[in-house]
């Protein structure tokens, strides 16, 4: 990312940072959202981010190609960005208050196929095998398997659990194979995947390892869609898989569920029999 011409970007953007910390934003999200505003900076030049006005920011995001995803995601950094300027008197109107509203995208569930998963656990290493397992199997995020703690195992009567570290803060228990969950014991207390800051891995830099192993457009975020896939698939219980996945709401879910095509199929050949 290039460094924008203008130093004022960056102690703003470093203030800002300092607010959402403040406010308990996890690094991850706060990390995203400074990056937003760092491309808009680069792309300013020597203006500093006070002088910008709405058609500016129109300008600039109308010139990009995004996925809508991410264009409502750079929309809702601007808007907090501005805001917070507004509050804290470095400017007196939000120019990203008006911004347009981007409409939400619908987008494919894309869960990595068997053959792809199969070449890549047969050329991952042990550290990167366990990270792949526990996106495809348990469904987890690449910030919840970075931040993996020994202590995060748990047994019961029912058998093994994992205690995830979810998105704002919220944690959920996930069942746990035993043959994972002895694997993750064995490491020893501490952080399973450990950094070389006496932390655990970024989780940019675990979503870099399975990229690595994982071909083409295929991601960590795919194994996610293959898990709730596959979870669906087994009782068709869209609640369950919600509450595995850690998600808000199941529409969000449904976005990660590839319908199986023998259940299409039937409705197809039962409409097809009913006008018979």
């Amino acid at each position: 990312m290039s460094t924008p011409a203008c130093p004022e970007w960056a102690t703003e953007i470093s203030s800002w940072a300092a607010s959402l910390r403040a406010g308990g934003r996890e690094e991850s999200s706060i990390r995203t959202r400074t990056d937003h505003v760092r491309w808009l900076a680069a792309w300013a030049g020597e203006r500093g981010p006070w002088e910008l006005t709405l058609e500016d920011l129109v300008e600039w995001m109308g010139s990009k190609t995004w996925a809508s995803e991410t264009r409502r995601n750079v929309r809702s950094s601007l808007r907090g960005f501005y805001t917070w300027g507004v509050k804290m008197r470095r400017i007196t109107e939000n120019p990203a208050t008006d911004l347009p509203p981007v409409k939400a995208g619908q987008p494919l569930p894309r869960p990595t196929p068997d053959m792809v998963l199969r070449e890549a656990l047969a050329a991952a290493t042990p550290r990167e095998r366990l990270m792949i397992e526990l996106a495809g199997q348990c469904g987890l995020r690449r910030a919840e398997v970075a931040q993996i703690h020994t202590r995060d195992v748990l047994q019961d009567l029912g058998g093994w659990s994992l205690l995830v570290h979810g998105k704002g803060r919220k944690e959920r228990l996930v069942p746990l194979r035993p043959a994972i969950a002895a694997r993750i014991v064995a490491l020893g207390p501490g952080y399973i995947f450990p950094g070389d800051d006496g932390r655990h891995l970024s989780p940019r830099w675990v979503g870099k390892l399975i990229a690595k192993r994982l071909p083409g457009e295929w991601t960590m975020h795919s194994l996610r869609h293959r898990f709730a896939t596959l979870a669906y698939a087994v009782d068709r219980d869209v609640f369950v898989v919600q509450d595995l996945l850690g998600h808000a709401s199941p529409a969000t879910t449904r976005r990660y569920v590839r319908l199986p095509d023998d259940a299409k199929r039937r409705l197809i050949n039962a409409i097809a029999d009913n006008a018979a």
